[in-house]
């Protein structure tokens, strides 16, 4: 409440009501953050969907500010770490298609879940055919994947 109270500019009271309203209207996600702090105190570690192992030595330190960082890190890692996981699936898979194909195109680029590259205008449409199902194919989970193909001359212009 205190992060969230700063964050939006309102009074810390008002910033645990908006909590407790959220995790009444998403148990799962009270559920999911309580279970993976359980594991994290009980392991010292968690893991990404695909089994990348982030340690945590701090999740059972006596000092109470160093033990809460060590739980938040141990609730948005697994989340985080698998996107990250997913992006570089994606890229060895865009890399591989460029490379079988034998385009033109490079990949240049890689902001957080997006992929920039620099294609010929004559590969374009085979690209942005090709690059959505290959990306989104990287693994199966219980939601699908979704991936789109922006164009422009520049990174601010294909959004």
């Amino acid at each position: 409440a205190f992060g969230l109270a700063q964050q939006l500019k309102i009074d810390r009271s008002a910033a645990a009501r908006y909590i407790e309203l959220y995790f009444a209207r998403y148990p799962g996600v009270k559920a999911f953050m309580d279970r993976t702090r359980e594991a994290a105190h009980e392991r010292g570690y968690v893991e990404t969907l695909f089994g990348r192992r982030l340690y945590l030595p701090e999740i059972n330190a006596s000092n109470q500010a160093r033990r809460q960082y060590a739980e938040r890190t141990a609730i948005n890692a697994p989340m985080q770490g698998t996107a990250t996981d997913l992006i570089k699936l994606a890229m060895i898979a865009v890399q591989g298609w460029l490379d079988t194909e034998r385009m033109q195109a490079r990949l240049i680029l890689q902001v957080h879940d997006e992929l920039v590259l620099e294609v010929p205008s004559g590969e374009v449409a085979a690209v942005k055919r090709a690059l959505p199902p290959l990306m989104a194919g990287v693994a199966k989970l219980a939601v699908p994947l979704l991936a789109e193909v922006g164009e422009g001359a520049n990174w601010d212009e294909a959004h």
